[in-house]
């Protein structure tokens, strides 16, 4: 695993997660194990309602340590060191990843007019920014951490509706790429159940 100082750089899904993961894993696998296994998250399924918000969101890219803005999977030591964890790696840059998700998990519920990138140049009534606080897992505690901080503000005058902190923990029974992997994935899917309600909620 390759070392990075901190100081210079500014229950129940489980088991699905892990059946996703798979054809990903054995893909990344097949070269005589040199190539790093490529994983994938999930949005949430879809569970649309009658009757949807008249509200547009913009999703912007979460923001994070620069550790946080590759693609591999990081490993917090006990003495809050971080490590990258060899022979893995997600399907793109995790803060794409995670903003694709959400956006995704936003449209899968129909309750919103519209789900966009800051680039798409759809005109929104919000903008959900985001900053990874912690995606990680915990080898002192042995567990997957997702920790994501989020805020809407009103597109116009910038003014900040509401903020709240999202946190999910998930036990991993070791620290190797397909537990880490499946970890994360259903920590983020804790989160993003979270992060959804509260978005469709107005609050």
């Amino acid at each position: 695993m390759t070392r990075l100082p901190l100081s210079p750089a500014p229950p129940r899904r489980l088991l699905r997660t892990v059946v996703l993961l798979a054809p990903l894993a054995l893909l990344g696998g097949c070269g005589g194990g040199a190539t790093p296994l490529t994983f994938d998250l999930a949005a949430l399924p879809g569970q649309a309602r009658p009757g949807s918000a008249a509200r547009s969101i913009v999703v912007s890219e979460p923001v994070g340590l620069q550790p946080m803005e590759a693609d591999r999977i990081i490993v917090r030591e006990p003495g809050g060191s971080l490590s990258f964890l060899g022979g893995g790696q997600w399907a793109d840059r995790l803060p794409r990843l995670i903003q694709t998700r959400v956006i995704q998990s936003l449209e899968n519920t129909g309750r919103l007019r519209s789900v966009s990138r800051p680039g798409d140049k759809v005109p929104s009534d919000y903008q959900l920014v985001s900053e990874i606080r912690e995606f990680d897992i915990n080898s002192g505690t042995g567990e997957a951490v997702v920790d994501l901080s989020a805020k809407l503000i009103a597109e116009g005058s910038g003014r900040v509706v509401n903020a709240r902190v999202f946190t999910a923990r998930v036990p991993v029974a070791k620290v190797d790429p397909q537990s880490a992997a499946a970890g994360l994935d259903a920590a983020l899917s804790q989160v993003l159940g979270d992060l959804v309600r509260w978005v469709n909620s107005g609050r």
